[in-house]
């Protein structure tokens, strides 16, 4: 009967870590040959129209041209850029104040509860954005259901104006924003061990400091998550801020679609795309790292 001596035992170790990683190697091979279709795919359908729409702002019938950027420093593209942002900004903080106590009262339910709250959350998506929108027109108009109740009820004696401006715009993209803050927020609230709060109390904790010490920095990763979504989509929202502002709320993609509908210039269009987009992987970049940084933060 062989009997292994140690001798031998570390001579093995060397070749099966060989094996080992010879094996993870021809995983990983694998793997990235069936992701690489759908590597073109994304390359084909993304990274090409961006290409292309580059090359269309930089581009012009005299050959390379910067005049398409030039032009963005007229006071009208930078008054639509900076009416863009803050109406992204202040979309972003109305759905974070109305949205973090919603899905946290929402987490706190009995199973049945929450499923019945985040329903009523998720039913706007049952719904055309249009539709969205035209009803808050309805609701908002000067003659509509909000300002009749309130003449009829002798609080106002004029009608507010509430559409057609930045009131009417804010109101409507918070409706339709608000979900895509709860859902990644809730879904982090769900994930929190509540004996982390008995245990704060237990150490002398109050219920406000431990919420806002250790309830609070756990939530920051959903919350990064939702206010990303929230913010870039409104950057480049369109439909509701066209109806709901009646022209006089201009964000940057209603410039770019009046530039290629109204003057056809391709390239004016293209440039303030390119513009859009470089800003807002730059946002991107940031809050992601913002977000890194709280969630450390909140770990430790």
């Amino acid at each position: 009967m062989t009997r292994t001596t140690p001798a031998n035992d570390s001579a093995a170790e060397p070749t099966n870590r060989r094996a080992l990683r010879s094996q993870a190697r021809g995983e990983q091979s694998r793997l990235l040959a069936l992701s690489l279709p759908a590597f073109i795919l994304v390359g084909t359908l993304v990274l090409l129209p961006m290409g292309w729409l580059f090359w269309l702002s930089v581009y012009g019938s005299d050959g390379f041209t910067l005049e398409n950027y030039t032009r963005l420093l007229h006071p009208a593209y930078k008054e639509t850029l900076i009416t863009t942002f803050e109406l992204a900004f202040l979309v972003t903080g109305l759905c974070i104040l109305l949205g973090y106590p919603l899905s946290y009262v929402a987490s706190q339910l009995s199973p049945r509860w929450a499923s019945l709250v985040m329903l009523c959350v998720l039913f706007p998506f049952w719904t055309s954005l249009l539709v969205r929108t035209y009803a808050w027109l309805v609701l908002l108009q000067r003659r509509g259901v909000i300002n009749t109740w309130l003449m009829d009820m002798g609080l106002i004696d004029t009608p507010l104006k509430l559409v057609h401006n930045f009131t009417g715009t804010t109101i409507g993209m918070v409706h339709i924003m608000l979900p895509f803050l709860v859902l990644p927020l809730y879904a982090s609230m769900k994930t929190i061990d509540f004996d982390l709060m008995k245990a704060a109390s237990n150490l002398g904790a109050s219920p406000t400091r431990a919420f806002w010490e250790i309830y609070v920095p756990l939530t920051l990763p959903g919350l990064g998550a939702g206010v990303i979504l929230v913010f870039v989509l409104s950057l480049g929202f369109y439909v509701t801020p066209a109806l709901l502002g009646g022209g006089r709320v201009m964000m940057w993609a209603m410039q770019i679609e009046r530039s290629m509908a109204v003057y056809g210039d391709w390239g004016a269009a293209s440039a303030l795309g390119v513009v859009l987009l470089v800003m807002t992987l730059g946002i991107l970049w940031l809050l992601g790292r913002l977000t890194g940084a709280f969630a450390g933060a909140g770990g430790r």
